[in-house]
Order: structure tokens, then sequence, then C-alpha cells
């Protein structure tokens, strides 16, 4: 999946003359994340082995001029929510990919979005850039849905998380017509968002540490009710679909 759209996105930005630094930075980072998920699934990484990789590749996307830009907050703290933003959004959806289709699923419906945005924005070096990743995501979850012919692991997992949290910084969202154009990041991402506030809560009050292993998935819930794989997965991508019905009136 990470070498299909690499090879689509260079073959379509070298031939346009589309390939700007901000979009160069996304790449190579995602790229650093997804070598991290690769090592992660051959022999299980720390914590903070994790941490320390994510936060490298945090800072070189952050230094190839991807971060929020809130306006009287000043430098120091737009840099500090970039962090918090890609560490956890990228986290975000390797705690998601706990089921057959579900991480794949929503990361569909997210870049769907996202895409439409850099449209009406006129970002083509974005719309591109997501578009090149839909392709082979659609062509994946074709073999991902339950029962499952081929998994993505960590390594995919936390290409996607961190490939979605950067392409969300670089997009603007002033397009879009509507009072919650600013929040729009947070709504359109909201279904991991919520799913992992969600397992934390759950891990917190069974006096857990949020980041141990356990069952509290909102999708694992649905399944130990007795719902099937495939009506369980449908319940989720419903979710995620009620998220973007707040940016899309």
């Amino acid at each position: 999946m990470g070498l299909s759209f690499l090879i689509a996105y260079l073959v379509i930005s070298f031939s346009s003359g589309n390939l700007s630094q901000q979009t160069t930075g996304i790449i190579i980072s995602s790229f650093i994340m997804l070598i991290l998920g690769i090592i992660d699934d051959l022999r299980e990484l720390s914590i903070p082995a994790k941490l320390f990789v994510q936060i490298i590749a945090a800072s070189l996307l952050i230094l190839s001029g991807n971060r929020t830009h809130i306006v009287y907050i000043g430098d120091a703290a737009n840099i500090i929510i970039t962090f918090i933003w890609i560490i956890g959004i990228t986290n975000a959806f390797n705690l998601l990919d706990i089921m057959d289709g579900l991480a794949a699923g929503i990361a569909v419906i997210v870049l769907i979005s996202f895409s439409v945005v850099a449209f009406l924005n006129g970002d083509n070096n974005i719309l591109v850039l997501a578009l090149a990743l839909l392709g082979p995501l659609f062509a994946f979850l074709k073999y991902n849905l339950p029962p499952a012919k081929v998994y993505m692991g960590n390594s995919g997992s936390h290409f996607l998380g961190f490939f979605i949290a950067a392409v969300a910084l670089t997009i603007s969202y002033a397009s879009l017509e509507n009072k919650i154009a600013l929040l729009s990041p947070l709504l359109i991402l909201g279904f991991p968002i919520f799913d992992t506030v969600f397992l934390i809560l759950m891990r917190l009050f069974k006096r857990r540490l949020p980041f141990k292993k356990s069952n509290d998935h909102l999708a694992l819930r649905f399944l130990a009710l007795g719902y099937s794989k495939r009506k369980v997965l449908l319940i989720m991508m419903s979710l995620g679909l009620f998220f973007q019905s707040a940016v899309w009136p």
C-alpha cells in the first residue's frame, strides 16, 4: 500500500512539476512511520521507543513547514499543538486497527472528506496526495473486509494515521462556508478521536494504564454483544460518516 501510493504520487508530481516542500515533508516523515511499524511488526517495540520515533518524524514534518497556524497563541504553542495532534492521531489509527476493515474503512471516509476540502480550496498538491493514497487504500480494503485476507499491521496503521494527521494540518479550510470551518479537521477525524478517548476513559475507569492492551474498544464491545463483524463494521463506518455530516450539512 505504501509503495503503491509513493509510485503513483511521484509519477503524477514529476509529470506536473507539483512536488512542494510541504508534500515532500509529509511523504518522508510518513515513511519513517511506515518503517517504524514494520520493525514493530517484526519485533514489538516498547512504548518509549515508538514515541521517540514519532517525535522525530513529527519534528521533520514541522521543519518542512507543516504545522498549525493558530493566531494569537504564538509559534511555540502552535508547535506544541502540532506535536500533540500528530502523535495523537497517529496512535488513534493504530488503536483503531483492532478488527477487519475498520482502520482502512475509516481512513477512506476521512481521505475522501479531505480530498473534497482540498478540491474546493484549489489545493492541487494536497488533492493529488490524498487521491494517490485513496487508490491503494480502496484496493487494500477490498481484501481487508471481514473475513480479511490481508492485514495492515502496525506498519499500515502508523503510516495511515501519521499521513492523515499531516494532511489535516496542511489543508486550508477557509473555502468551507460554514461557522465551524475551523473545527473541520476535528470533525472529519471525529470518530478516531472519539474512539481513542472512549478507550482511554474505559481503561482508566477500570484502573488500567491507558496504553495497556484490553478489550475495551468500542468495536470489541459490540462484538461481545453478539453482533457479527460485518454488522459491527457497518456501525463503526456509520459513526464515521456521522461526524462528516457536521462538516457537509
